[in-house]
């Protein structure tokens, strides 16, 4: 249980409550196929995660050591310096349009230099304020969530009414790439198995695989009946929003709807909170890898969170609808590949031996290229492979590749 909890208030942040009411919202009568495909990507694939760390009993290195120890490194690389230039700044912008503009109407570039100011201080001074304001801050927002979802639910005059989406799974799918949670599940399972070494020295290998696989499955429930219920609260309060409403405005409606104004002032407040303490936890986690890395400078550490909280100044005051069109381009590629290597993480050995490891990545990667192309404006042969590619027109071709890459191996082993 205690793991449990842990797990959960790791994956659960102030990032994680805009995005299902707008799914619920835009997908109308739909919003369960969009839950699923939702809850595909949010919550089954970053518990999976877990589930591989329980089994590698190792650090995020791990994961891509199959393939090769040079990919694996870039990989690290490449998912920190993803981090700390979407993610962290969209705290602050969420904190802005949230907990700020509606109050107050100052700039979001006083917001950002306050907001990243105080970040870099707890950063480098490595405070243990921001650990024990997460450790109570969690539990309070979600027992306000939850009365908030159980107000729409059963006050709402309303039904969900037509979708304004053509694929809604698909595009819960991908909605739930903005989670991060897929990358979250990667990074932190390595933090928890230390911090659990470190609790509980006295058990063994299998006892540490079956207590974090357990934890993970039942944080994952929790994960999945709260995104249901936003989801739903957002097609049930459909006709309260306008077309056009962004991420942040429709929560804000949705909240000020079912708590009043003062509870929404309340929940703006929680929400400020929880995106300062993800900012500061995924600068510290990017500034402790480069230290590792380059022999424990200490200044490498500083300059590492000085460049971490720069880059949040800067995308920091940028609409937070904004930073996830930005976010979209490199998602639809390192997306895949970490569900990949999750998935083939949490097989058995004999299911993903090294050269199987390699191929399946290989041709992840080969097959992403099209999305993300296509993402950033470039439609280099999308029109070709939508013609005759399964999933592509749900801008998730690399699937089937991976799969038949997956099978392919599995049937000449066999019958070799």
């Amino acid at each position: 249980m205690v793991l449990a909890l842990a797990l959960f208030s790791l994956f659960f942040g102030a990032g994680n409550l805009i995005l299902p009411p707008q799914l619920g919202f835009r997908s109308g009568a739909s919003w369960w196929l969009a839950g699923l495909g939702f809850s595909i990507s949010a919550v089954l694939i970053p518990m999976l995660g877990i589930l591989a760390h329980a089994r590698l009993q190792g650090s995020m290195f791990d994961f891509g050591k199959k393939v090769s120890p040079a990919f694996s490194l870039l990989y690290c690389y490449l998912i920190y310096a993803i981090s700390i230039a979407l993610p962290a700044p969209r705290t602050a912008s969420v904190t802005h349009e949230m907990g700020i503009a509606p109050f107050f109407g100052t700039s979001s570039l006083w917001t950002s230099l306050v907001y990243f100011a105080l970040v870099y201080l707890l950063v480098v001074n490595r405070s243990k304020i921001i650990p024990l304001i997460g450790k109570y801050l969690t539990p309070i927002i979600l027992v306000v969530m939850l009365m908030m979802i159980g107000s729409v639910i059963w006050g709402s005059p309303g039904s969900p009414g037509v979708p304004m989406m053509e694929y809604p799974m698909s595009e819960g799918i991908l909605e739930g790439y903005q989670t991060f949670d897929a990358i979250g599940a990667v990074v932190v399972g390595g933090v928890v198995l230390i911090s659990m070494n470190l609790e509980y020295p006295g058990l063994n290998t299998h006892e540490r695989f079956l207590h974090l696989s357990r934890a993970g499955w039942m944080a994952g429930l929790g994960l999945l009946l709260l995104y249901a219920g936003l989801i739903f609260s957002g097609a049930l309060l459909q006709e309260e929003f306008a077309g056009d409403s962004s991420r942040t405005e429709v929560l804000r409606i949705m909240s000020t709807w079912a708590l009043g104004y003062r509870g929404n002032i309340f929940l703006s407040v929680l929400i400020g909170l929880a995106c300062f303490t993800t900012a500061v936890g995924i600068i510290t986690g990017a500034s402790d890898f480069m230290k590792s890395r380059f022999g424990n400078s200490t200044t490498i550490y500083r300059a590492t969170a000085f460049i971490g909280c720069l880059l949040g100044v800067l995308m920091g005051q940028l609409p937070v609808d904004y930073i996830i069109a930005v976010a979209l381009p490199p998602l639809m590629f390192i997306y895949p590949l970490t569900i990949v290597m999750i998935l083939l993480n949490a097989l058995p050995d004999h299911w993903s031996p090294p050269g199987l490891f390699r191929m399946v990545v290989i041709a992840t990667l080969l097959f992403s290229v099209p999305d993300f192309l296509g993402s950033i404006g470039i439609p280099l042969m999308a029109d070709w492979l939508e013609a005759w590619w399964p999933l592509q027109t749900y801008q998730m071709g690399w699937v089937l590749p991976a799969l038949i890459v997956f099978a392919a191996y599995h049937l000449v082993r066999r019958f070799r």
